[in-house]
């Protein structure tokens, strides 16, 4: 990572509170994930270039073995799609804006109920 990721790089995740600075911060990122979901894969989706922009659409996948962000294992597989902006400069990653379904995976961990119909709404 110290390779493509400047060490003023900022991570930009509304989804993830705390600093994420560097390359150390975006290391902390990822092995939060690789521990919470040992076998998770990354796949990406697509990507389009233009000027000092990189977008890629990617889509990650995996089973919930160890805790993550305060929710205890739950054996569960997940999938995730996000999107993430990155700002390239001299062949390093300056900035990255990620976007992804932070409420889906809640939902897919049992975290957070997933939405139905209102109560009391008559059958259609």
């Amino acid at each position: 990572m110290n390779e493509i990721i400047s060490p003023s790089h900022a991570l930009h995740d509304t989804n993830v509170s705390g600093s994420a600075i560097g390359p150390e911060a975006y290391k902390r990122v990822v092995t939060r994930w690789v521990t919470a979901f040992p076998d998770l894969r990354f796949t990406i989706e697509d990507t389009v270039c233009e000027k000092d922009k990189l977008v890629v659409s990617w889509n990650i996948s995996g089973t919930h073995k160890c805790e993550y962000l305060g929710i205890a294992p739950t054996n569960k597989k997940i999938s995730v799609d996000g999107i993430t902006i990155n700002h390239i400069t001299s062949g390093k990653i300056m900035d990255s804006y990620a976007s992804w379904d932070a409420l889906g995976l809640m939902q897919q961990l049992g975290a957070v109920p997933a939405f139905g119909p209102p109560k009391g709404a008559a059958a259609q």
